[in-house]
């Protein structure tokens, strides 16, 4: 079973010609199978938790460990990083001109699985995959995410999670921009992905709404770069009825406020 091991992980960032510290001793364990949810106030250090698993360079590790399977993650790149199993869905996917979604997921799936998928079989598992999620089949000679709505975007991520079959999946805010019709359906995308039992999912969000499609195994409270509470799927429902200002209280910040992670 993998497990990603996250023990003392301290972050900073350089912003307006100074360092700052974002995350400051972030402590979590998750298992292949489980979904875990963070929530947290706008600033709190959620999505550089992300993008610190990811290698984004912008984000600095200045104390702590992260593994999977023991194998020391801080040490790979970040192509070695998606090799081994890690996989994250952006809040803001960028685009990509003059590369088209089929020769990216082709050349993305044969990156992670070591051989070319035979291209027969290849195009019936895209255009299912794709049927899955309401898309478009003409959506996979478009270039990646160029002129993409929102929705469109999030449901691309979601095919890639789908066909990449990662060990752990990092879906940072993934219920962002959504209407209700396109949150169903990438929700239920992730819900497919999570039946399997292979994935562990990283489920970072402000709100509740996408709770109630996507059932998550633990709840994290993220406040002031660390994780103040856990819980279960009912600590969700105490958030959304109280919110986070007395989170944010016991460390002297302002919930509308905060550095921007």
């Amino acid at each position: 079973m993998a497990t990603l091991e996250i023990r003392d992980l301290h972050v900073t960032v350089e912003a307006d010609n100074a360092t700052k510290e974002i995350l400051k001793g972030v402590d979590l364990t998750v298992k292949q199978g489980e979904t875990h949810a963070i929530m947290g106030p706008n600033g709190s250090g959620k999505s550089t938790l992300a993008y610190s698993l990811a290698g984004h360079p912008k984000y600095t590790i200045t104390g702590g460990t992260v593994t999977l399977d023991g194998e020391d993650v801080l040490e790979m790149s970040v192509d070695e990083r998606a090799r081994a199993g890690l996989f994250l869905a952006m809040q803001y996917p960028v685009e990509v001109p003059g590369v088209s979604v089929s020769n990216f997921l082709r050349t993305s799936a044969t990156a992670i699985r070591g051989e070319a998928p035979k291209l027969r079989t290849w195009v019936k598992e895209v255009r299912e995959a794709m049927e899955r999620l309401n898309m478009d089949p003409a959506f996979a000679e478009r270039n990646v995410n160029e002129g993409f709505s929102g929705g469109e975007k999030k449901r691309h991520e979601i095919l890639q999670l789908e066909l990449l079959k990662p060990k752990m999946a990092i879906l940072d805010e993934t219920d962002s921009g959504l209407d209700v019709d396109a949150l169903r359906v990438v929700s239920e995308g992730v819900n497919r992905v999570r039946e399997t039992g292979e994935v562990g999912t990283l489920l970072i969000t402000h709100y509740t709404r996408i709770l109630r499609y996507i059932k998550p195994d633990f709840v994290h409270v993220f406040s002031a770069g660390r994780i103040v509470e856990s819980g279960g799927a009912e600590l969700a429902d105490k958030l959304e009825n109280e919110g986070y200002e007395a989170y944010a209280k016991l460390d002297g910040v302002d919930t509308k406020g905060g550095v921007s992670a």
